[in-house]
């Protein structure tokens, strides 16, 4: 029988040092992955998703078993995020450009070659319109999105209302149909990816 999260953060709390490395298997890829969603660059993501797990290290001691861990987990990585992001608003000379983060595995092998294409090209759409989002929407609609949280989730994680983080959400879809709606001499096109998760 696995070991639930919160029985290894006890662990983790009373001496298990182990169970981190757990918790780290189970948790790093989804961290990251957020990550590199809220902050547009895959190098940044890595650094900051080892952080959250150093400050889950450190603050062991206080865990509380009240909660759910994913909430405390993503609570984090977001404020972890936040702070990088206004580090990085007051250092705009820096570049963080990350040509890798918009890279495509395609998974759907039935597709022929130009509805790949296709497809590459749509999702690549999505995920830089999500990246032009302000961070408060852009944290709100993944963590909703990717991660299938709820508003209150999102609320405990934003620091705000379930109500704000509904509208977050809305706001950024709104945002998103505008960014993504096809100019009127475009074809359409059909593929696997669609917007209905954020419609």
């Amino acid at each position: 029988m696995e070991v639930s999260d919160t029985d290894l953060m006890l662990r983790l709390k009373t001496g298990d040092d182990h169970a981190l490395n757990v918790l780290m298997d189970r948790w790093a890829a989804r961290v990251t992955s957020f990550l590199q969603r809220v902050t547009g660059n895959r190098n940044i993501a890595a650094d900051l998703a080892q952080e959250t797990f150093v400050k889950i290290y450190q603050a062991r001691e206080r865990f509380k078993s009240g909660g759910t861990f994913s909430t405390y987990l993503f609570t984090i990585a977001a404020n972890l995020a936040r702070n990088h992001h206004r580090w990085q608003s007051r250092h705009p000379s820096i570049s963080l450009d990350d040509s890798e983060t918009s890279s495509i595995h395609l998974t759907d092998s039935s597709l022929d070659p130009s509805q790949a294409l296709e497809s590459q090209e749509k999702f690549a759409a999505i995920r830089a319109a999500i990246a032009e989002l302000p961070l408060d929407l852009r944290e709100a609609i993944t963590l909703f999105v990717d991660e299938k949280m709820s508003y209150a989730q999102i609320a405990n994680i934003a620091g705000c209302s379930s109500k704000a983080a509904e509208t977050r959400i809305y706001r950024a879809r709104q945002l998103l149909k505008i960014a993504l709606a096809p100019s009127p001499e475009a074809v359409p096109v059909t593929t696997q990816f669609s917007l209905k998760d954020v419609s």
